[in-house]
């Protein structure tokens, strides 16, 4: 079977080659009559654009990266919704990768988005190395970091952590815990250095008995990381309440911890962050640390083509959200 190409589509819709180029790539310059036969043709004809053909002439693809932490965590889905929703209307696509905490992972995976001629990368950082984004950048791909705070001279749509975390343990405290256990990853990952920082920060101003807090490192921020952690409590003595720096982790640490017979919250209170849709379905509703996971998504890709589209003209923004605590059963 032939291959349709453009001379087809406008020798059916009877127009040029190049206003059906214009219709692929610049519709707005087209008439809405004209853009409608030519749309029309290529629905007739089954027109498929070539798009390494279209990347090896621009230079550059109509696609855009988004590198996460864990593209098995909830929150991150969410995440990529919302960015899927707005390059979906821009008629791009997402190449999804996932880091798994690894900075040797991410920087394979900004190596094959370069060649890939992305426009932009989202990205989720997994450690404090920026060296290969700067050298994106060099080439002139557009970069917005999503969940991670950034200086003045690129665009960051985050969530204050550090206020989030304060929030966490603030309201355990308040609940009567003294002795606090801290669950997270690598404390490189930004996100759990800075929701540690505002769970010192709450103990600090929490009154002249502040309580003490025990870290609890696991390798891996999910369900699995949460039970290993749940079990190393279990061994060393549970704490009064335990932090999580996110709902997988919660989510593990409830698991263990109502197998082996201990009754959340009135032996361990127990809250998360993110508040994922699987919070509130728990064996016993976990309480939360929410974010505007969705915006997050949204506007960081609002920012990162409005960079692409005008380089020279774009300001780099800082957006900054605050976290909401959602109580539920699982901190009392």
């Amino acid at each position: 079977m032939a291959t349709v190409g453009i001379k087809d589509v406008a020798q059916r819709a009877g127009v040029s080659p190049g206003t059906v180029s214009n219709v692929l790539n610049r519709p707005e310059r087209v008439a809405a009559t004209t853009r409608a036969r030519v749309e029309q043709a290529i629905r007739e004809l089954g027109f498929v654009r070539n798009g390494s053909a279209s990347t090896l002439r621009a230079g550059q693809s109509r696609a855009v990266g988004l590198v996460v932490l864990d593209v098995g965590n909830p929150f991150f889905v969410e995440v990529a919704r919302g960015v899927e929703d707005v390059v979906s209307d821009r008629d791009h696509a997402v190449i999804l990768c996932n880091s798994g905490e690894s900075p040797e992972k991410e920087a394979r995976n900004l190596r094959v988005l370069a060649e890939q001629r992305v426009r932009g990368v989202l990205i989720t950082p997994a450690g404090d190395d920026t060296s290969g984004l700067a050298r994106l950048r060099e080439r002139g791909v557009a970069v917005v970091l999503v969940d991670h705070s950034a200086s003045g001279d690129v665009c960051s749509v985050a969530v204050d952590d550090v206020a989030g975390g304060e929030l966490a343990v603030r309201h355990l405290i308040e609940n009567g815990a003294r002795r606090l256990a801290f669950v997270s990853g690598s404390k490189a990952i930004r996100q759990c250095s800075d929701r540690r920082r505002g769970a010192l920060r709450a103990l600090e101003t929490s009154g002249p008995s502040p309580g003490d807090l025990t870290d609890v490192v696991v390798p891996e921020m999910n369900a699995h990381g949460g039970q290993v952690a749940a079990r190393t409590l279990l061994d060393e003595g549970l704490p009064d309440a335990v932090f999580c720096a996110n709902d997988l982790l919660a989510l593990g640490v409830l698991r263990v911890l109502l197998q082996a017979g201990v009754r959340v919250p009135e032996d361990v209170a127990l809250i998360g962050y993110d508040d994922i849709e699987f919070s509130s379905a728990a064996a016993v509703p976990l309480s939360s640390i929410r974010q505007p996971t969705y915006q997050l998504g949204k506007i960081a890709t609002e920012l990162l083509l409005e960079e692409c589209d005008d380089p020279a003209g774009h300001a780099h923004q800082q957006i900054m959200f605050q976290p909401e605590l959602v109580v539920r059963e699982s901190s009392g």
